[in-house]
């Protein structure tokens, strides 16, 4: 299979992303008509036990494999690279295994003690064989990914979501259309939501299995190894490698998990002390007003920041097994280049991204959500004051992998540590000023401390400094796509142009006009460094 550089490897990991969350949209929009309220109460509560685990057991396996099979790929050393895969498996698969357990253990005492939802226990028996599947097809996404090659982890994603769909779909609505049979079977659970929710929960497992399957099988047809170096690293001090990069990013994800947890504990909790700093829609009464307020930011305001970052994210991928043999082979200016690459590729996506979100975020939830009026409204400014942390935080998950790739695996997760800090005493501070805008201005101060405390360790760990310079073009740029679609907005607005209209239209110009000004930007750059060699 071939190579492929950080731009070509980060744009196929890219679209398999959008593919999925295409596909994920796919799956929960049918699966919460089918359940309604009570049955999604009962898939969420199995997701809320099954996240932290399977994000400390999983996350970080695929970029501890794909550090160290690059890391022998750059030395030459083929030999290690068959053993580090093996170690990876039997390691891991024993985790997995655990992972699963644990799940199924802590699933009882979760549902009845903890969420009040003890008709929730069947999702999670069905979601809890996902963490060994998931840690088995982690080491083949992070082996392949080592390699340099990102397309199995793009295919696999994609047939996920896939199985995900067909599979879960089907079986929800099989069990509800035989409920009668079911609950028969099952005497002890009462609601055939909580079934269904099982049934369709189920269907997430399946897709992990296929995952792993997908990469059972490519190892029958991915044939041998090519001949080299075939010195083999001690399998303890293997070990030893993989756990040192694959807790700390596990952890880091586990702690990312924590900034939603916050929001909901302070965003209720600080709006039912200060009350007056909300104006709820009249309908709601004074009592629902801390949830009416937390649902509309998490589950719309929230909902849309996260679908930029959740398809750059990618980009991390493909940046680690370059940068990790650009630095075990001491190649300066291959770590210059590539860092130059990945940051200005998720900058050219995230600014007009942000900039495009931040001007019609009004246009944008209306058309998202027609029916959610008053949700709305309490998110539009909230959705604004986020898009400074939709570009912080884009451009920190490139970091993040960089200085993985440097060695520097624990530094992410003590920068998500006090990113962490800095949004709680953001949130207790401005939540009983500015309500769920407070929160909003918190998660930006929060990324925009995560990406100036990544930049900084990484500068002065490899010595390689970007500068501000490349990225003013790419500024430039989203400033005038912000600029047309907002006078496209305000044109097609007084004229009674329809919402839909309007945001499609809005954005079409702003794109074009993004386009054309980062072609100007270039063409002068280009244009000065051929002046410059000439002289």
């Amino acid at each position: 299979m071939k190579k492929q550089d950080i731009i070509r490897g980060s744009l196929v990991l890219m679209l398999s992303a959008a593919a999925a969350k295409a596909l994920g949209a796919l799956f929960k929009i049918p699966l919460t008509n089918l359940l309604g309220g009570v049955g999604m109460s009962y898939f969420s509560c199995a997701y809320s036990i099954f996240l932290p685990v399977y994000s400390l057991t999983v996350t970080g396996i695929s970029a501890a494999v794909a550090r160290m099979v690059a890391q022998s790929a750059a030395l030459g050393l083929s030999g290690n690279i068959a053993r580090i895969r093996h170690t990876a498996l039997l390691l891991f698969t024993l985790v997995g295994t655990v992972g699963s357990a644990a799940t199924l253990f802590l699933a009882k005492p979760f549902c009845t003690l903890l969420t009040g939802c003890p008709e929730a226990f069947p999702a999670v028996a069905m979601i809890a064989p996902a963490v060994l599947f998931g840690c088995v097809t982690a080491v083949g996404r992070g082996y392949y990914e080592g390699l340099s090659n990102m397309l199995p982890t793009a295919l696999s994603q994609v047939a996920e979501g896939i199985v995900k769909v067909a599979a879960g779909l089907w079986l929800c609505s099989f069990v509800m259309r035989h409920s009668e049979r079911f609950l028969a079977m099952f005497p002890q659970v009462s609601d055939v939501r909580a079934l269904a929710a099982a049934a369709g929960i189920l269907g997430v497992t399946l897709s992990s299995a296929g995952g792993m399957l997908f990469f059972g099988v490519l190892a029958i047809f991915r044939g041998k190894l090519p001949r080299g170096e075939n010195a083999l690293m001690p399998r303890r001090r293997i070990v030893r490698e993989l756990c040192a990069t694959a807790l700390p990013v596990g952890a880091s994800a586990v702690v990312t998990n924590l900034s939603s947890l916050i929001d909901m504990w302070t965003v209720i909790g600080c709006i039912s002390r200060y009350p007056g700093s909300v104006h709820a829609p009249a309908g709601v009464a004074a009592d629902e007003i801390p949830n009416f307020i937390y649902g509309s930011f998490a589950g719309i305001a929230l909902t849309v920041f996260n679908l930029v970052p959740s398809v750059t994210n990618m980009l991390g991928k493909g940046v680690l097994p370059v940068m990790t043999a650009a630095w075990e082979s001491h190649d300066r200016e291959a770590l210059r280049r590539g860092t130059m690459q990945a940051l200005m590729t998720v900058s050219v996506i995230a600014v007009p991204a942000a900039i495009g979100l931040g001007v019609l975020s009004e246009e944008v939830l209306t058309v998202l959500f027609p029916r959610q009026s008053d949700e709305v409204a309490v998110c539009v400014n909230a959705l604004r004051l986020l898009m400074p942390a939709l570009v912080c935080l884009c451009v920190s998950f490139p970091l993040f992998s960089m200085l993985q790739a440097v060695g520097r695996a624990g530094a992410p997760l003590k920068i998500m540590l006090a990113g962490t800090v800095v949004k709680l005493v953001g949130n207790l501070l401005l939540i009983p000023l500015l309500g769920a805008d407070g929160a909003a201005v918190s998660t930006s101060v929060c990324y925009a401390v995560i990406l100036a405390a990544a930049l900084r360790i990484y500068v002065r760990h490899t010595g390689i400094n970007p500068g501000f310079a490349p990225f003013a073009g790419v500024l430039y740029a989203g400033a005038a796509c912000g600029a047309a679609a907002y006078l496209t907005k305000s044109l097609l607005l007084r004229n009674g142009a329809g919402c839909l209209t309007v945001t499609a239209a809005s954005a079409a110009v702003g794109a074009v006009v993004y386009g054309a000004a980062m072609w100007a930007v270039f063409s002068a750059r280009s244009a000065r460094k051929r002046t410059v060699r000439s002289c």
